[in-house]
């Protein structure tokens, strides 16, 4: 069977986004790896071995293009208000919480917040399917 093991996504500003995931998200550098061209940056923490592999291409200045393909990264936290009100005077800018209930069914309790380089990330409370 295949193991998810790491999602990647390319950001201008590693100190920005790595600062950014440590706040958000208590993500700490497992592993860095530095080429001539570019250099890899794998984030974890201790809830998963999954990582996010920050790539950051040197010389690099205009922003990346996210265009209508990327869909979002998503994580799952204990206490979603406690997150949002964290977020919140974190100055990372969270959306509204959002109770997504079609039918009257709750499936998930989530909010969006972007990182520095505009992609999404979902944060759903720990709880049905999302534990």
């Amino acid at each position: 069977m295949a193991k998810a093991i790491h999602s990647m996504i390319r950001v201008l500003d590693e100190a920005r986004s790595i600062a950014f995931y440590n706040t958000a998200f208590g993500l700490e550098v497992a592993d860095r790896l530095d080429f001539d061209d570019f250099t890899l940056v794998y984030l974890r923490n201790a809830e998963s071995d999954f990582e996010v592999e920050l790539t950051v291409n040197k010389g690099r200045t205009a922003p990346y293009d996210l265009g209508d393909g990327y869909g979002h990264l998503a994580v799952s936290v204990a206490d979603l208000d406690a997150e949002h009100a964290r977020f919140e005077a974190q100055g990372l800018n969270p959306r509204k919480l959002v109770e997504f209930a079609p039918g009257g069914t709750l499936v998930g309790r989530f909010f969006f917040v972007a990182d520095p380089d505009g992609y999404q990330i979902e944060v759903l409370e720990r709880s049905g399917r999302f534990t």
